[in-house]
């Protein structure tokens, strides 16, 4: 009787039957050890994914192929999230620098208006007014204020420059008391030169004007002799006029 190999015993196990092994058992063999050996394989594959998946869950650093879950497969971005730009601040705008407001400055009055000012009805004939495009002057004649050499006031002036006091008190305006003379020289112990003679003449004007009133930061006094004559010193008239003292209000 021959003996059953190990097929034929599974076959008649299995309610089938026999098959006659005509190869032996030799390929049935390498069949299973493949067999076992896949086995094998796919036990140690399913117990390293099992490692890998508890160490992503406990926040292990494990540094091998990254591992995916259903839910980071599945999800989906919010739709038009990858078009959204972020908000840019605006630039502060810097506030406009003020711009300085230069006021005009106030027109200087012209001569005419300095005229309009003054009451010159009240001067008589013995004053001679001027006027050119800075100033309106006051002439009068050294014969009516002072005696011949003399720098001291007469009678007669003193009257004549009370006139002009209400007259120039009535505007702030600068005065200057200018005097002068001929060319005829005078030689003496107080006025050795026409120099004198003529601020000495200037002088006396601007402190009578001090004492009755106008204001003496408006004064000054100043001589020019012979230096600026109106007429020819050659005759007596032209020497007469140009013996005078003139008081110029400045506009």
């Amino acid at each position: 009787m021959r003996p059953v190999t190990r097929i034929q015993a599974a076959a008649i196990a299995s309610g089938m039957p026999p098959v006659e092994d005509a190869a032996g058992e030799t390929w049935m063999m390498t069949y299973l050890d493949m067999m076992t050996l896949l086995l094998v394989v796919t036990m140690a594959m399913l117990a390293l994914a099992g490692k890998g998946h508890e160490r992503t869950r406990h926040g292990s650093s494990f540094s091998g192929p990254p591992v995916f879950t259903m839910k980071g497969l599945t999800s989906v971005e919010v739709p038009g999230a990858l078009l959204l730009v972020p908000a840019v601040e605006p630039e502060p705008v810097a506030a406009p620098e003020p711009v300085a407001i230069v006021e005009p400055e106030p027109a200087k009055p012209t001569t005419q208006d300095l005229l309009n000012e003054l009451p010159l009805d009240q001067l008589g004939n013995d004053i001679e007014v001027v006027t050119n495009e800075s100033s309106v002057s006051f002439r009068i004649s050294s014969e009516i204020l002072f005696p011949s050499g003399q720098s001291d006031l007469n009678l007669g002036g003193l009257a004549v420059l009370h006139k002009l006091i209400a007259v120039l008190d009535s505007v702030p305006h600068k005065l200057i008391v200018a005097g002068h003379t001929d060319t005829q020289d005078i030689r003496s112990a107080r006025f050795p030169s026409n120099w004198e003679l003529s601020s000495a003449r200037a002088g006396s004007v601007v402190r009578y004007l001090q004492a009755n009133g106008i204001q003496p930061g408006r004064l000054a006094a100043i001589g020019y002799a012979d230096t600026r004559p109106l007429a020819d010193n050659a005759t007596p008239e032209g020497r007469a006029r140009n013996r005078r003292v003139e008081l110029i209000l400045e506009r």
